[in-house]
């Protein structure tokens, strides 16, 4: 049911201001989000527009009602990342046949791992290779209309055609070329020129081209999600969200090919992108050892605990993954559980929905919870029935308390009161002096898979990884 005295906003990068959400028809909310490339296992960057924007579908769903939200997030399974990772594992198979078998496989992990979050399944999944007649057709229309050109059996759309590109990343042409790794072709008429359609070389996968190429060839990544996001949601939706990484090129670039096609004003309404996340301080990198898979941590932590780790941070901000923030959602939760074990859900807390009705605000919504949970633990029912409902909103506490408990990983089973104790024991040991002791103490906290760290401010610990 939709709620008319209830008042969304949500931050629009285009405009660069918080906007009051007015859906072109409440009855049919449309959102539209870039989905992942298959070709390797998702990490937790990859995670966290997941997690963001099934806070808002979920969200949407409780404002107008599941049945009137389509939330389309595609899948990209045509890309040279792809071929690239289908040569190097399988070089004996032709390269198409790679590819099927690189795809199957990441897809199928890619899906266990973002319903392990506690994400639901978008209304609509499309498939690049699925949809490449509509991107062919787009591209027959940006030819005929003077946006996009036929050079050496390439189309690329021509950026000059379009005035107001460059709007939502706010750059200059000129900063555009030298912040983005312009591909340098003869053939093209300016160098910000983009690929719509290209050659495919022999092995590869291709299609028959648009535009009257002979060659057969693929198309470019950014006509990919303007094709699907038209094919489910028409010319122009409400929402389209992404990454902070994808404002430019790829953004830019979409906005650029549907507006010219289709001489609309806007392609979405309101532009959502979640913030840059780091790896305990540092850029997350295979070079620097810290690049984390969602599958990975799933070992270690149950996907609730990432999830809830995740939304401690607000959408827009960079973020800051730790095994601290982890080991307190862990806490939380296992509080959580263990003060809504008998409790049906309740009403949902004023105060945690008005926080998210304010552009996503987790971090206050999560702080309403917890004084939910104050309230709850002093024997409240009414509390712990509305902490079970509010969590739920946000993907949380879906689990029955039996099934939460299974889900406790062993490396955290560890009793921490003991911990402390043989803490203070080292740290008096080594105050007499007693470094023998010390060592020994050490040493019985490393078999039980904690290790310590000694700073100037005293000692801290963790459970070894």
């Amino acid at each position: 049911m939709w709620f008319d005295s209830m008042e969304l906003k949500l931050y629009d990068t285009l405009t660069r201001e918080k906007r009051v959400f007015k859906p072109l028809d409440p009855a049919n909310v449309r959102i539209y989000v870039c989905g992942p490339t298959v070709y390797d296992f998702a990490h937790i960057g990859n995670a966290r527009p997941v997690i963001v924007f099934d806070v808002l579908f979920r969200l949407l769903r409780h404002i107008y009602g599941a049945e009137h939200v389509t939330y389309v997030r595609n899948i990209t399974d045509v890309d040279d990342k792809i071929n690239a990772r289908a040569a190097e594992e399988y070089p004996e198979l032709p390269l198409n046949e790679a590819i099927r078998k690189v795809t199957a496989a990441t897809d199928r992990q890619f899906h266990d791992d973002v319903a392990a979050l506690g994400a639901l399944p978008p209304t609509f999944e499309p498939r690049a290779t699925e949809h490449v007649a509509e991107m062919r057709a787009l591209i027959e229309r940006l030819v005929k209309s003077g946006h996009a050109y036929v050079a050496e059996d390439h189309v690329l759309f021509s950026v000059s055609s379009d005035p107001d590109y460059g709007e939502l990343s706010h750059r200059s042409l000129d900063e555009m070329i030298a912040g983005a790794r312009v591909e340098v072709a003869p053939y093209k008429r300016d160098p910000t020129d983009f690929v719509l359609w290209k050659p495919s070389t022999p092995g590869e996968p291709d299609w028959p081209s648009p535009a009257g190429i002979k060659r057969p060839g693929r198309p470019g990544w950014h006509i990919e999600c303007s094709a699907m996001s038209w094919k489910y949601l028409g010319e122009i939706f409400d929402i389209h969200g992404g990454g902070i990484d994808l404002v430019f090129p790829h953004h830019e670039n979409e906005i650029a090919q549907t507006r010219s096609v289709f001489h609309t004003p806007v392609m979405a309404n309101y532009w959502m992108h979640n913030g840059f996340l780091q790896v305990e301080g540092d850029k997350m990198s295979k070079s620097l050892g810290n690049f984390v898979t969602i599958r990975d941590l799933r070992k270690d932590w149950p996907g609730e605990v990432l999830r809830l780790a995740m939304l401690q941070t607000h959408y827009r901000q960079p973020m800051n993954w730790t095994i601290t923030g982890l080991r307190e959602a862990q806490k939380n939760l296992d509080h959580w559980y263990a003060l809504t074990a008998d409790a049906a859900p309740g009403y949902l807390c004023a105060d945690a929905l008005d926080a998210l009705m304010d552009d996503l605000n987790t971090p206050k919504a999560l702080a309403a919870l917890h004084e939910l949970r104050g309230e709850a633990a002093k024997g409240a029912k009414p509390a712990a029935a509305c902490l079970k409902a509010s969590a739920q909103l946000i993907g949380l506490l879906l689990e029955t308390p039996a099934q939460w408990v299974t889900f406790r990983p062993a490396s955290l089973a560890i009793d921490e009161p003991t911990i402390a104790k043989l803490i203070a024991a080292r740290n008096a040991a080594r105050k007499a002096k007693d470094f023998g002791e010390s060592d020994r103490i050490r040493d019985e906290l490393a078999k039980m898979g904690v290790v310590l760290k000694d700073t100037k401010d005293g000692t801290t610990w963790e459970i070894a990884r």
